[in-house]
């Protein structure tokens, strides 16, 4: 085999979301794009807003020399200095330029924290259902991923959460608005979830650090708040990426931001920064780093995600789903109507609906419902959610 044997394995075992879009293409050709309702991917299709195409066009046009050189690893000064600011507005904590590196999308701000922090068997714990990807970012590093389960309504079950404490427990990561679920963690969940970290980092002497994947933040609905944990824990680390709140997917653009107050934080940052270096990512690309600085508190339109997220939610319920309202996000993750649910979604999948497995996430006996969608594809899918229901009654 030319591959190894690790990646071959992660690859057959775990690639649920990319089975089920590759499904889509197949059945897109077989029955033609129009009779095809692909719910599988958060791809967004909402576009940036005006303000930062406007920005980008006038990133784009400036031709001062030197803008699209290499820069320090971290990003931009002026960039990261506009940004804290506004962080800091949000969060209630002052920080600085020197608080904050300029990432690959969240994706590369996890791997370069998860590099910084993690030695061989160190544990990550992680709240199901999760983001799959944590897995792999976790190995990636010589990280163990622990999975902890949450309630029923997919808030955080504390409980569960010191019962997988202990001395090799080196970060939690968590994730609100959440992928698959929707949900958002309280303010009063995550003052919970800080107390418990702190106990158990002072009773054993090593600080377990709270990471905060947050790339859903500024899409929440019913005015619900997405609390910063920066504001609650000193031993945080915040992680977002620009690829949903202004729908610059593409365009790989995120940030890290350490607690000011964080234990060790001037050697966390030096970590972050030469992690950013040695996986190869260098730096966050110029010229979207340079549009940021431009388009501080521009959000895209959350009110065309809430229309298709209250449409989508009364359909499921008159057909008789179960199903946790989502608080923020896209996605839905209703409950299957049989114990087995990769049988259900492959008969979603016979009536021309494409969703992804729940064990795809951690949580078995569900599915994930992408809403990111135009609105014909999401109503062209009512008639089979409910065919394949009724099929079961």
């Amino acid at each position: 085999m030319a591959i190894s044997k690790k990646v071959n394995g992660f690859m057959e075992n775990s690639s649920w979301i990319r089975k089920m879009f590759e499904e889509g293409i197949r059945l897109k050709k077989e029955f033609g794009e129009e009779n095809v309702f692909d719910l599988s991917l958060g791809n967004p299709v909402i576009e940036p807003p005006q303000k930062v195409q406007d920005a980008l066009v006038q990133a784009a046009k400036d031709t001062s020399p030197g803008l699209h050189r290499y820069m320090p690893n971290a990003g931009f000064q002026d960039v990261r200095e506009a940004i804290s600011k506004t962080l800091s507005e949000e969060c209630k904590v002052t920080l600085s330029a020197n608080d904050l590196v300029m990432v690959c999308g969240a994706a590369g701000g996890l791997n370069i924290t998860l590099k910084t922090l993690l030695d061989s068997g160190d544990e990550v714990l992680i709240f199901a259902p999760y983001f799959v990807e944590y897995l792999f970012y976790a190995d990636n590093h010589g990280g163990k991923v622990v999975s902890v389960k949450t309630h029923d309504d997919f808030t955080l079950n504390f409980d569960a959460l010191k019962n997988a404490l202990n001395e090799k427990t080196k970060a939690v990561i968590i994730n609100s608005p959440n992928n698959p679920t929707g949900v958002v963690y309280s303010r009063e969940e995550l003052k919970q979830l800080a107390k418990i970290l702190k106990k158990h980092s002072d009773k054993s002497g090593r600080p377990v650090y709270l990471i905060s994947d947050d790339p859903y933040k500024k899409i929440t609905f019913d005015g619900v708040e997405a609390a910063n944990i920066l504001e609650l824990y000193e031993n945080s680390i915040y992680i977002t990426s620009h690829s949903k709140d202004i729908a610059l997917a593409g365009e790989r653009i995120g940030f890290v931001a350490v607690h000011p107050k964080c234990e060790d934080a001037d050697n966390l940052m030096a970590g972050l920064i030469f992690s950013n270096r040695v996986l190869g990512f260098v730096n966050a690309p110029a010229l979207i780093q340079r549009v940021l600085k431009n388009v501080q508190g521009v959000t895209v339109n959350v009110e065309q995600y809430r229309k298709k997220r209250d449409f989508l939610y009364g359909e499921l319920v008159r057909i008789g789903y179960e199903v946790v309202k989502p608080q923020g996000a896209f996605y839905f993750f209703p409950k299957s109507p049989i114990k087995d649910e990769v049988e259900f979604v492959n008969k979603l999948a016979e009536k021309k609906v494409l969703v992804v497995p729940g064990r795809g996430f951690g949580c078995p006996g569900y599915f994930r419902i992408s809403y990111c969608l135009p609105d014909s594809v999401i109503e062209g899918s009512i008639p089979g959610f409910e065919s394949a229901f009724q099929a079961y009654l």
